[in-house]
Parts: C-alpha cells; structure tokens; sequence
C-alpha cells in the first residue's frame, strides 16, 4: 500500500550552531523521514552526532567550515553519488545524490546548495559552472529515475514572486536575469524551446517547482530573511530553497509548507525548512 513520506529541506547555517538553537527539538516534531541538509560546516563525525539515530551521508567542503551537504533518513539508501560534473568544477560540499527503496518503488534524492556568488567576480564564474552542470545532470537524473526530487538551497529566486525587493536586486548576485534563465529552462516544458527572461532560448526540462505549484501566483511563500536588521519581522525575503520534482513525482505531492518560526529569536537557521509529504510505494 502506498504510504506518505514526510521529506524536508533546510540549509541549517552549520549544523552544531542550529542544533544548539533549537533544532533538534524542531526534528522530534517534524516526523521527517528524509532530511536533505545543506551548509553543514562540520565533519561527518560532529554531523552524525548531531542526528543520533539518523542513516546519515554527507559531502563536505575542501575548505573547512564551509558548505557541506548530507541526506539523512530513516530509510537505508541503496546508492550514493557526490559526483556532479567532471573537474575542476567546484562541486565538493554542495552536491549529494542517494537512491531509496520506498516499498517496492526506486526514488532519488539529491541535496544541493548552489554557490551565493557574486556578479562580475570569479564567485560568479563558479556559480554558472554549477548551474551548467546541474542543466546537464538533470535531465541524466529523470532517464534514470522517473522519481526524482532536487532540493536545497539554490540560491536564485526565480521570479519576482521569490523576492520582496525584487526591484533592487536586479543586478545582484541571486536575482541576475541570466541566473534566473536557468530556471526558466529547468522548469520549462520539457523538450519546448524556451526563452529565458535573459533572451537566451534552451530546451526544457520539464522539471517542477513544487513550491510555486502549491503556492500559486503570490508572493513567496519566502525562505530566507537575512539576520541583519528587521528582515524577518517584515517578512523581506527570498524564496531560494526549492523542491525540484520530476513531473512523476510531482504528481505523489501530498502536502506541502514552508516553516517559517514564529519570532526572529526563535530561529534556529536564518533558512526555513522547507516540508513535502508524497505518496510513495506500491
């Protein structure tokens, strides 16, 4: 019989400092059964330690105390891949794949978290290398899996939904037209030729934005408030955490939200996690 699978992004913002604020009991509630967890900032041993009792994989950074990703799950996974593109693209700490078995169906997950960047500067290269290499890892990623799911933080809204302030972000790194056309082709109709809103034409990918999908035509529903000033009590965001589905699997969604705290001193990531239920099994 088929049963719902509770599955969560979240970018903790370092997974020691997040399990001190308050996470580990936000967990307890959840009754998550798959975590893709970006940001980490620490080793395997300090990440498994901070989720006791979790199946835990992970990627971690060549620079100590940055980026990390890692999948943890009440399920054993049957695959695990960090392997994104071929070097030297700058992938190690954001990329993770693991496959599982749900009652007799195969389903992949991956965790990404996508570089920050910065327009004009050689961050930005390395985040158009990433993002050529995820238009090109997706597609692989849905012939061998008609179940798939990418989510983390990708670190571009992709509409002027995704940010509050939209109109002076334009120029900025998150938010440049060029990056957002990456979207425009992931989320496109697949095989459909597809001008992005930078005047460039790609294929479809036909993925689906299970967010934007739930949510309709509003504003957010946001992910990220910076810590700075009063971002979060205004609710001055950016949708940058994504639920990237396969159209197989966005049609298994049960439920979905966004979870935001309910005070800025509540927080324990300036990221909310972002929760999906699918209906998974035979």
């Amino acid at each position: 019989m088929p049963r719902r699978v509770r599955i969560v992004s979240i970018n903790v913002n370092g997974i020691r400092a997040a399990t001190r604020k308050g996470m580990t009991a936000w967990l307890e509630e959840a009754d998550a059964d798959i975590l893709a967890i970006q940001e980490v900032r620490a080793s395997a041993d300090e990440l498994r330690a901070a989720l006791p009792g979790w199946e835990v994989v992970n990627d971690e950074a060549l620079a100590k105390g940055r980026a990390g990703v890692a999948i943890a799950s009440r399920l054993p996974h049957v695959r695990m891949s960090t392997v994104l593109g071929p070097e030297p693209l700058d992938s190690a700490g954001r990329w993770i794949e693991a496959d599982f078995d749900i009652d007799g169906e195969s389903i992949a997950i991956v965790s990404a978290y996508v570089h920050t960047g910065e327009a004009d500067t050689p961050r930005q290269d390395a985040k158009w290398a990433f993002l050529d290499a995820m238009e090109r890892r997706l597609p692989e990623l849905q012939a061998e899996h008609p179940l798939a799911l990418v989510m983390g933080d990708l670190n571009v809204g992709h509409r002027e939904f995704d940010i509050r302030n939209w109109k002076g972000n334009r120029k900025k790194a998150g938010f440049l037209p060029r990056e957002r056309a990456y979207f425009d082709r992931f989320l496109g109709e697949a095989g459909a030729e597809v001008t992005g809103v930078d005047g460039s034409v790609g294929a479809g990918l036909g993925w689906v934005d299970i967010g934007r999908r739930h949510a309709g035509e509003v504003d957010g529903p946001y992910t990220w408030w910076s810590m700075r000033g009063r971002a979060f009590d205004t609710d001055t965001g950016w949708r940058i955490d994504y639920h990237l589905a396969t159209p197989a699997l966005a049609e298994r969604v049960a439920d979905y939200r966004v979870v935001r705290a309910p005070s800025w001193d509540t927080r324990w990531s300036d990221h909310a996690p972002v929760v999906a239920d699918y209906t998974l099994g035979r």
